[in-house]
């Protein structure tokens, strides 16, 4: 892949950026800008070698048409706020590609940044059509010069402003998205061990093909979440009203012999907090894993599997996480994610928070990105790397 060095003195021309701005808003209030902050580095030096910089990105799922509720302006606002220490000024372009973005870009000094709306506002940004998606990145691409790609949690989106608009202009890809794929490669090609990936979450379903793809090269896998009941139920343990994919019980059970027979440990819990009720005021008590009532649903993993995965995270020297323990958001059920967390913060070594849930809920029980090795920007994506598939978000950007 080429890089941003690759395509020489940018100094006056039109940069396309595709950056991952897709962050959590509530009544126009940012929960989490960690999304944001990681697009930094590749605008700032864009802006800084003279480029003018333009961004397009997506907010939720507006289903092809513009909707208030996925506007990207305080996204814009706040890029505006972390940019202005570095004296880059920020614009907003109300549409996607039209009037406004156009007469907006012809404004655009070298230097600064412009950010375009929702380009999920284009009912072709998300189309099957090639043809549809090829008009759209048409549109893109005659505002720009090159394109660089910055949004690593859309790679693996066959989209007109990931996919398409590559293909048009010249390209290379973005600080962001090398390093992301340096960290996966480290990952999935070389591993340093002992390696111990740690899966959470809601379904089973989810993360097949990851499960797959590293029950062949993990050293253990830790199993937490949602998705640990339908392994107990394999085991023939009860699990009560607990969360429970029934259709996955036999692929379960193939993994546990998969595991077995290739030398690799699946770790269950030993504990489980259970709750009458999914309510963060509903009464929590621990049972052991394998004695669930069966009027209780398990919400978090028990303390002495937190400390016990703890220790086996604390061991390793790489590490891959994706997916909360139990229910982060309420506190009653936090303490299984928290002590994964923090074991991850002291691994000697490469540790990884893959992206999605697992990113939002380290931020939000108080860890600074920096204690971590790599926080992921792509849950998705990270996960069908992890899977071995080709991305084509990726993949485009090695054709010349």
């Amino acid at each position: 892949m080429k890089t941003i060095e690759d395509l020489g003195d940018v100094a006056g021309l039109r940069v396309l950026v595709r950056s991952d701005l897709n962050v959590p808003i509530k009544d126009e209030t940012i929960g989490d800008d960690g999304r944001i902050r990681a697009s930094l580095p590749t605008l700032v030096k864009l802006a800084k070698a003279g480029a003018k910089v333009i961004v397009t990105a997506h907010l939720g799922r507006p289903k092809g048409k513009p909707n208030p509720e996925f506007t990207l302006a305080p996204v814009a606002k706040r890029l505006g706020e972390l940019l202005q220490p570095e004296g880059i000024t920020v614009h907003f372009a109300g549409d996607v590609t039209g009037d406004s973005a156009q007469s907006a870009v012809q404004e655009l000094d070298e230097g600064e940044v412009l950010l375009l709306e929702n380009v999920r506002y284009d009912a072709r940004e998300e189309s099957k059509d090639e043809a549809e998606r090829g008009a759209l990145a048409d549109e893109l691409a005659a505002l720009a010069d090159v394109f660089v790609s910055d949004g690593f949690g859309v790679v693996h989106r066959k989209q007109a402003s990931v996919y398409d608009v590559a293909r048009k202009l010249p390209h290379a890809a973005g600080g962001l998205v090398l390093a992301e794929v340096d960290v996966l490669k480290k990952l999935t090609e070389s591993p340093e061990r002992p390696y111990v990936v740690v899966l959470g979450g809601a379904k089973v379903s989810d993360k097949l093909a990851v499960i797959d793809n590293l029950i062949a090269k993990a050293d253990k896998l830790l199993i937490g979440g949602g998705m640990v009941f339908t392994f107990l139920k394999a085991q023939g343990h009860e699990v009560g009203k607990s969360l429970l994919e029934e259709d996955q019980l036999d692929t379960v059970k193939g993994y546990l012999e998969t595991a077995k027979s290739k030398g690799v440990e699946i770790v269950l819990p030993t504990d489980i907090v259970v709750a009458p009720e999914f309510k963060a005021d509903s009464p929590a008590t621990v049972v052991a894993a394998d004695s669930i009532p069966a009027d209780q649903l398990g919400l978090d993993i028990g303390p002495e599997s937190g400390k016990a995965f703890a220790a086996e995270v604390a061991g390793a020297k790489t590490v891959f996480w994706n997916g909360p323990m139990g229910v982060f958001e309420m506190e009653a059920f936090a303490g299984g994610t928290k002590a994964v967390a923090q074991a991850l913060t002291e691994v000697d070594g490469l540790s990884v928070v893959g992206g999605g849930d697992s990113a939002a809920a380290v931020r939000q029980l108080g860890f600074a990105d920096e204690a971590f090795g790599h926080i992921s920007t792509g849950g998705g994506a990270s996960l069908e790397y992890l899977e071995g598939k080709e991305l084509p978000g990726l993949a485009v950007l090695e054709e010349d």
